[in-house]
């Protein structure tokens, strides 16, 4: 029995070892003095300093807090919208309907990308923020989507039913008794949203202008020449907070749950 328990953990540790050895390296060559990336030349904060007081990657990062920030309060408003009218119609494309709202989480962010470059060329819309914004919040919506609605699914419909014989109109069971019990399921879709957002380079890539430039995207730029130290101590931050995002959100689908 304890061998049928080693081998699967085995695995496991692979596994893991395969993921987050990387990932260990990427943090721990951050606190490194050298220039050269790869080796090591004592314990030193000096990249973090650097990146601090580089401009331009201040105003990255300013610009991706923005682009998050907004795309995934958007998310949240279409999102739950969406999710509420769904569970009050009684359509037979009902599932259907339900099905290609979340298309954009299964379709690859590379085909996403080229779609929205072609769309907002086709509007004549400048690139940038606005394009932004406007491809973050069409491929945050279904993770609110998805959550809100899953929530929705669960709940006693008695409630509702009951603040209306109380004499309260649709608006008001909404914002006095709907939105409090789904709150939980909004908040987590939000993060999820804002840390999809934050982290994405490949449909930014295809929509942002010269004159705006996110995190994600520079990074990306900057590794073209060869990963730097400074790079190291950014993608360790953003590491950091993405782990802080998700934890949020985890936490807050588990208490709900409860």
């Amino acid at each position: 029995m304890k061998n049928k328990t080693k081998i699967p953990n085995f695995f496991l540790g692979i596994i893991l070892a395969v993921v987050y050895l990387p990932i260990l390296v990427i943090v721990v060559y951050s606190f490194q003095d050298s220039k050269i990336s790869t080796v090591w030349e004592g314990f030193s904060l000096r990249w973090y300093r650097e990146l601090f007081l580089d401009r331009s990657m201040r105003e990255a990062v300013f610009n991706s807090f923005i682009l998050a920030g907004i795309s995934c309060i958007n998310a949240a408003v279409i999102g739950t919208m969406a999710a509420v009218g769904m569970t009050r119609i009684s359509w037979r494309s009902k599932g259907l309907i339900a099905y290609f709202s979340t298309l954009p989480i299964m379709i690859p962010e590379i085909i996403l990308g080229m779609v929205f470059m072609v769309f907002f060329s086709f509007l004549g819309l400048p690139f940038g923020m606005t394009t932004l914004v406007l491809a973050h919040t069409a491929f945050c919506i279904p993770y609110v989507f998805t959550m809100v609605r899953s929530r929705l699914i669960g709940l006693d419909p008695s409630l509702t039913e009951a603040a209306r014989d109380l004499g309260a109109g649709e608006v008001m069971v909404f914002f006095t008794v709907t939105l409090p019990l789904i709150a939980p399921a909004v908040a987590s879709g939000m993060l999820l949203s804002f840390a999809m957002s934050f982290d994405d380079v490949v449909i930014s890539i295809f929509v942002t202008g010269a004159a705006t430039n996110t995190l994600p995207v520079k990074i990306y730029t900057q590794m073209k020449n060869g990963v730097s130290p400074e790079v190291n101590a950014l993608s360790t931050i953003m590491l950091g907070g993405t782990v802080l995002v998700l934890l949020g959100s985890e936490l807050i689908r588990r208490r709900d749950k409860k």
